[in-house]
């Protein structure tokens, strides 16, 4: 098969993995606000609802970690076929992952990280937010 067949077809698998990456990434955040209900329902301490949160946030973190790889190929891909006449192989995406692939502290701080994008962090922070200020006004 031709070398632009053979990335048009990585492109498209690729993309479609990227596009369930941000479905899983918003069935989280829906995960973890029926959580936080019915946590707040049940009288759950705040503290455990808080929790459950903050794991739900860094799962998302780690899904996007996984989603900024495949972003990364896809735009490999992208340049590649822009490219007329372009015989480079199809279908690479793990060994350039291997080859770039950093330590553990380093993957740690990627999820962190990603994590920390706006757009991940919302409705996590405003969440943890809302929690603290309900303890701070069961204290008063």
């Amino acid at each position: 098969m031709e070398s632009s067949a053979l990335l048009g077809k990585e492109w498209q698998t690729l993309q479609d993995n990227h596009e369930r990456h941000e479905q899983n990434a918003l069935l989280i955040k829906l995960a973890c606000l029926a959580l936080c209900i019915a946590g707040l329902a049940t009288g759950l301490p705040l503290t455990w609802i808080a929790f459950t949160v903050l794991l739900c946030w860094m799962q998302e973190g780690v899904f996007k970690t996984y989603q900024s790889r495949l972003a990364d190929r896809l735009l490999g891909v992208e340049a590649l076929l822009s490219q007329p006449g372009t015989t480079q192989p199809a279908m690479q995406l793990h060994t350039g992952w291997t080859a770039s692939r950093p330590g553990s502290g380093a993957l740690i701080v990627g999820y962190i990280v990603n994590a920390c994008r706006p757009t991940v962090a919302f409705p996590y922070l405003p969440i943890l937010l809302m929690l603290g200020l309900g303890r701070w006004q069961a204290w008063l």
